[in-house]
């Protein structure tokens, strides 16, 4: 893959050499891309004749010195006039050495007239050194027929060198003093990924009162990278400090962090599990192609990645989104359903693009972190990629339950007596203290709203954990995840006084039904032993 100008300019140079007649360029600005390859044709010789056409202005002469070949080749018919197909039916008049820029390629190519006409310049305009340029967007697909004989070059978006070039200009155009270094590099930060013209736009806005507004190009570069479809930049600022308990993950993702080469930007897959369903048998074989792309992807730069996976609500996303605000990097997440069109071929196309953003933010350093609930139905090829590994996050433990509860006190300044948490996970206390700030009520009022997924889902989590053991490392503590299944005996509980049994307590003396209890079979709820009566229930207490 191309991934400088560099290697772009090498490579159109060498395509000129050895009289390539048919080349495709994929870019993001395709005026900045003809500008450049006039300039490039420029060096140290006489510019060929050069033509361009595009649907608005037809075929038109580009520079002055090839009008004449223009006119040469339209005879009495007017410029405007002429069609994708009859451009390309005209071409064939072009003089030796000459040069025809297609622009917006990838709209008319699929056409059979226009397919026909490219291929029908091949021969032609390799005998005579000419060269067909057609300018396409990024990720755009050849047609089948053409694939062989067009060659395809990607354009890469402009390095750091360029960025700071473009920093410097724009200080020199708004007539302020030359930028210095820091404030360079943080420009140059915040506009790596974007192409050269949007960058120099959000760069002259983000210039208020003769000063860089760092955070407002940040917000700008964020609102174009979501302009690609299925790409979203996250903009919490939690770390892991925001996080209780899964100490484990946290201490092994800060390493990757701190290690060679660290990622520049965290890319997030939530759920990959449902993102990637139906590879391998959806009949119009566009999710295959989709995770081809984005497994060829990740092969081709050696990305990080790593899977976490676990009941609902129990910190996979918070930890993953978190990873990107500890490091003081972005994250992106990533949404393949987001990125599926109608259309043949247009899905691959999105994805491309939104692959070659990615690559162009991170410099090439980025880690994939994936959710997912259930891992059993994602492609083995597909795992394998995630090459750091999967971690099993397992439902918090009680001194784990203990921090996450005082990160959430504190953060909605809520207080007073706790309710029985047992099997409740991070998200769910999370929510208790919110319901409890939002409402104005008492932490145990707002747990009685809160059904835990432990007891809504316990057969899935013990599926879940029993899968898990042996296989996946364990989130909270180092190690391999081994799970233990303990019986509710064994368990921790909360001893009279504390918030649940001392609720229960008062309801059952306010109603003078304190007397010894015993639980339903089955059941997680108890009730006095004096309404039962023959072992069949005549009536439920309403705690």
């Amino acid at each position: 893959m191309i991934r400088s100008m560099e290697e772009f300019t090498s490579a159109f140079h060498a395509a000129r050499c050895v009289s390539t007649p048919l080349v495709a360029v994929r870019t993001a600005d395709p005026a900045s891309t003809a500008h450049f390859i006039i300039e490039t044709l420029k060096q140290g010789r006489e510019l060929p004749p050069l033509l361009g056409w595009d649907v608005v202005r037809g075929l038109y002469a580009i520079g002055r010195d090839s009008g004449e070949e223009l006119a040469r080749m339209l005879g009495e018919r007017q410029a405007a006039t002429i069609g994708p197909v009859d451009a390309l039916f005209l071409a064939q008049q072009l003089g030796e050495d000459g040069l025809l820029l297609y622009s917006n390629a990838h709209r008319f190519w699929n056409d059979p007239g226009v397919m026909q006409g490219i291929w029908d310049l091949r021969d032609s305009f390799k005998t005579t050194g000419r060269m067909l340029v057609l300018l396409a967007a990024p990720g755009a697909t050849l047609p089948q027929e053409l694939g062989q004989d067009v060659l395809l070059l990607d354009e890469p978006l402009p390095s750091t060198t360029h960025l700071e070039q473009i920093v410097r200009e724009t200080f020199n155009a708004a007539k302020l003093d030359a930028p210095e270094r820091s404030v360079i590099d943080k420009a140059v930060d915040a506009l790596v990924g974007l192409v050269a013209f949007p960058a120099e736009q959000a760069l002259a806005i983000s210039l208020v009162k003769r000063q860089l507004d760092t955070e407002d190009l940040w917000e700008r570069k964020r609102q174009i990278i979501e302009q690609t479809p299925g790409l979203s930049v996250w903009r919490g600022g939690e770390t892991f400090e925001d996080i209780g308990g899964v100490e484990n993950v946290k201490s092994f993702l800060r390493a990757v962090l701190r290690g060679v080469d660290p990622p520049r930007v965290v890319v997030f897959i939530d759920e990959i599990e449902k993102a990637f369903a139906g590879t391998g048998t959806d009949l119009s074989g566009v999710k295959t192609e989709m995770t081809g792309t984005i497994l060829t992807y990740m092969q081709d730069r050696e990305a990080d990645g790593a899977v976490f996976i676990g009941p609902p609500g129990a910190a996979k996303s918070a930890a993953a989104k978190a990873t990107g605000g500890t490091a003081g990097i972005p994250t992106i997440a990533f949404d393949l359903p987001a990125m599926e069109s109608s259309l043949v071929g247009a899905s691959t196309e999105r994805l491309r693009t939104a692959l070659q953003i990615i690559d162009a933010v991170s410099q090439g350093r980025m880690l994939f972190i994936a959710t997912c609930n259930s891992i059993a139905s994602l492609p083995p090829e597909l795992r394998r990629r995630f090459t750091l590994g999967t971690f099993f996050f397992d439902l918090p433990s009680d001194e784990e339950r203990e921090t996450i509860w005082g990160i959430y006190l504190k953060k909605y300044n809520v207080s007073g007596e706790l309710p029985n948490d047992e099997g409740w996970t991070g998200a769910e206390i999370k929510e208790c203290c919110r319901k409890a700030h939002r409402l104005g009520i008492t932490l145990m009022q707002a747990s009685r709203y809160i059904v835990p997924v432990s007891r809504s889902a316990a057969e899935q989590i013990k599926a879940l954990r029993q899968m898990a053991s042996g296989k996946f490392i364990s989130a909270s503590t180092p190690g391999v995840y081994q799970y233990q299944e303990t019986s509710p005996a064994s368990r921790t509980t909360r001893h009279a006084g504390s918030g649940w049994a001392a609720h229960r307590h008062a309801t059952l003396e306010s109603r003078g039904l304190n007397t010894p209890c015993q639980t339903m079979p089955g059941s997680q709820v108890d009730l006095p032993q004096r309404i039962l009566t023959q072992g069949s229930w005549q009536a439920r207490v309403p705690y």
